[in-house]
């Protein structure tokens, strides 16, 4: 019954539209100040390989920063820097809003690996509803019009010829 609120009411697209921009102007602000102010991930990268407890909870993790995201620090300051923007206009725009929400999510469990909590769980939360709602947390924005043009075109013919086996 909630699900089907989510996903489908008109009042719920309008609570997930406040949500939605609420965690959206969060991402582009972040990343704007990184894509603007020169940012650099290396210092961060080097805390969370210091980081003990990072080490004995997130083995793998901790492995991970350490013998592939340290060594490219400038590739993940990149990354992390328009990553965080372009989820923030994703969301605000409300256009492919649940891939935006799903490399946001990545994102904020990213930091929470590496010890970082800040609004991290909070924006989590938020995220899950978005996700949960699919289609509908981008009703009110550019998903409206941005998704029927995709099914158009990637399965172009392809439903047609569905109908017609079935027949």
């Amino acid at each position: 019954m909630f699900m089907d609120f989510l996903r489908n009411n008109k009042i719920a697209a309008g609570l997930l539209t406040v949500l939605r921009l609420y965690l959206g102007w969060s991402w582009l602000t972040a990343g704007w100040g990184k894509v603007t102010g020169g940012f650099d991930a290396g210092g961060y990268l080097n805390g969370v390989v210091a980081n003990e407890t990072v080490a004995a909870t997130y083995p793998t993790y901790h492995a991970f920063i350490e013998n592939f995201a340290l060594p490219f620090a400038g590739t993940f300051s990149f990354m992390v820097a328009w990553g965080e923007l372009l989820v923030g206009l994703g969301l605000i725009l409300g256009v492919l809003t649940t891939a935006a929400a799903f490399f946001g999510i990545v994102m904020n469990f990213a930091f929470m690996f590496a010890g970082t909590v800040s609004t991290n769980p909070w924006m989590i939360l938020i995220t899950i509803f978005i996700l949960a709602a699919g289609y509908n947390a981008g009703k009110f924005g550019g998903d409206r019009w941005v998704i029927p043009y995709l099914r158009s075109v990637i399965f172009r013919g392809k439903l047609d010829k569905t109908v017609t086996n079935a027949a």
